[in-house]
């Protein structure tokens, strides 16, 4: 970063964005192949040398090379000439690897609580009438005090609460059976794709994502997002849940020298498509309130047509690289882009956008007084770390050195619901096994203590039982056990429902390796 900021590009004049201004947000926008990683590498290079922390997910695997000193290039020299700069001095950036599935970083997890119940609803695509019974679920588990850390205290509080519709009614309002078994189903469908994998502990600080190193600079977190991309739900889930808890924990900053962060959004329109109409009203403002939290939010996307209004008029970094106005809808991003900048004298700025080459853009940033200058056309400047992946060994000895080696890789499962509620099962059974009684009073399958409609149901006053005798079955024996019947038919109990999960939960690693293996091919995927 030289004396003025951070270099983007050059036209009639050298075009910096101003580190005290970069809370303002901003947007990278151009067509496939127009230079917009190239740009976001220059931009993340820059605000690490001015020791901000930056984060950016790599979908296409090339933001790796942020790891790696650049390599002599004939094009880079070549520009750095045209832009007027000294030769290049190639070196690496201080790079953090992260990885939802844990496998080209450090894990990244987040709790069930803390996703909470809205981003939640929208990464298992629920309705809003499943949406409402999820609600009722998490408000539950907190009456209760019983922690949701992973899937499968999801998995047993939903179990809890179908096995408990009917006292439940009263206090919270109907349970579904139907949006029970559609959210475990859901549910089902997300664990297939590795979302077991993003829920447990422990789970993500915050203040990992703000490092710097001995030199100064600011950490530039990296998230391998190739085969999160596989999964857009997941991916967009897990953004907005990271920004979200940004912008609840972080405290008011006011006006800094320089952000405390910087967030890069690739791909941004994922975060935006099929989202109901409250979680796009929170993500607007987030990005509106988030500055005054010491936070800046880039989004790349190819058309900023991909960006609500509301979030598009906090942008006030812009850079535009090419788009194609090959259809009416391309022509109407063409003209929605033009209209963004503030206009120029000699510049046709909608027919500029169809010209522009690889590496050249429309730039248009902050100045001191956070005005927008007048766009213009510009080169953007050359970046000094590798362009392109990395070998498999040098991603594992970054990852080995990184200063938050060894602190994610364990995964720890505590007692929460699933135990809380599998222990009371258990407890119950063998208290019901020993005592020769069915109980009464409060229960697990009865947690508001209503005593059994008929006396009758007990077994008689305490009268031993022999060992062989069989035991009659019946209320929570057979919601525990379950049971047969008359023509044979079976109802699991909550007992084999719990194990199931465990069992689903313990082989959805194997299982997915499997499946996928043989599905595969037929369905594309």
């Amino acid at each position: 970063m030289g004396e003025n900021g951070i270099l983007v590009g050059k036209g009639r004049r050298d075009l910096h964005l101003l580190p005290a201004l970069a809370n303002r947000h901003g947007l990278i926008a151009g067509a496939t192949g127009t230079g917009k990683t190239v740009t976001l590498r220059v931009m993340a290079e820059g605000f690490s040398d001015a020791g901000v922390p930056v984060f950016v997910a790599d979908v296409k695997g090339d933001l790796a090379g942020l790891a790696m000193p650049g390599e002599p290039n004939a094009r880079l020299a070549q520009r750095a000439a045209q832009l007027g700069l000294p030769p290049l001095q190639h070196r690496e950036a201080p790079v953090v690897f992260w990885d939802v599935f844990g496998e080209q970083g450090h894990p990244v997890r987040t709790t069930v609580s803390e996703m909470g119940p809205l981003l939640l609803a929208r990464l298992l695509d629920l309705n809003e009438t499943q949406a409402g019974v999820l609600n009722l679920v998490f408000t539950v588990a907190d009456d209760e005090g019983m922690l949701l850390l992973d899937l499968k205290d999801l998995r047993a509080m939903l179990t809890f609460v179908a096995e408990n519709a009917k006292a439940l009614t009263t206090e919270y309002g109907n349970v579904s059976a139907q949006s029970i078994g559609a959210i475990q189903r859901a549910l089902l469908a997300i664990e297939t794709q590795g979302g077991d994998l993003f829920f447990g502990e422990p789970a993500l600080a915050l203040d990992d994502l703000m490092l710097t190193d001995p030199e100064g600079r600011g950490a530039i977190n990296v998230l391998a997002g190739e085969r999160l991309m596989r999964s857009p739900k997941l991916y967009a889930t897990f953004l907005l849940w990271l920004l979200s808890e940004l912008f609840e924990q972080l405290p008011e900053a006011g006006d800094l020298d320089k952000p405390k962060l910087v967030f890069f959004f690739d791909e941004a329109h994922l975060l935006f498509d099929d989202a109901p109409k409250a979680l796009v009203g929170k993500v607007e403002q987030v990005v509106r309130l988030i500055r005054s939290k010491g936070v800046g939010v880039y989004f790349v996307t190819q058309s900023p047509l991909d960006i609500p209004d509301a979030v598009l008029g906090q942008l006030g970094n812009r850079v535009q690289h090419a788009l194609r106005a090959f259809t009416p809808r391309d022509q109407k991003a063409v003209r929605a882009a033009a209209e963004t900048f503030r206009a120029s004298p000699g510049l046709d700025v909608a027919t500029a956008i169809t010209e522009l080459a690889v590496g050249e853009a429309l730039v248009s940033l902050l100045d001191s007084k956070g005005i927008p200058v007048p766009v213009e056309r510009a080169l953007i400047a050359p970046p000094v770390t590798r362009l392109g992946p990395i070998t498999p060994e040098e991603r594992a000895q970054v990852v080995a050195s990184s200063p938050r080696a060894g602190v994610y890789e364990q995964r720890v499962d505590r007692e929460s619901a699933y135990e809380i509620l599998r222990g009371t099962a258990a407890r119950r059974t063998d208290e019901a096994a020993a005592a020769g009684t069915l109980g009464t009073g409060r229960s697990w399958s009865n947690p508001w203590g209503t005593a059994p409609a008929d006396p009758a149901q007990t077994v008689g006053g305490g009268a031993s039982v022999p060992a062989s005798a069989p035991r009659p079955r019946g209320g929570i024996m057979d919601a525990m056990m379950g049971s047969t019947g008359p023509r044979g038919g079976r109802r699991e109990g909550i007992v084999e429902v719990m194990a199931k999960s465990a069992m689903r939960s313990v082989g959805s690693q194997i299982g997915r390796q499997i499946a996928r293996g043989i599905l595969g091919g037929i369905l594309g995927r």
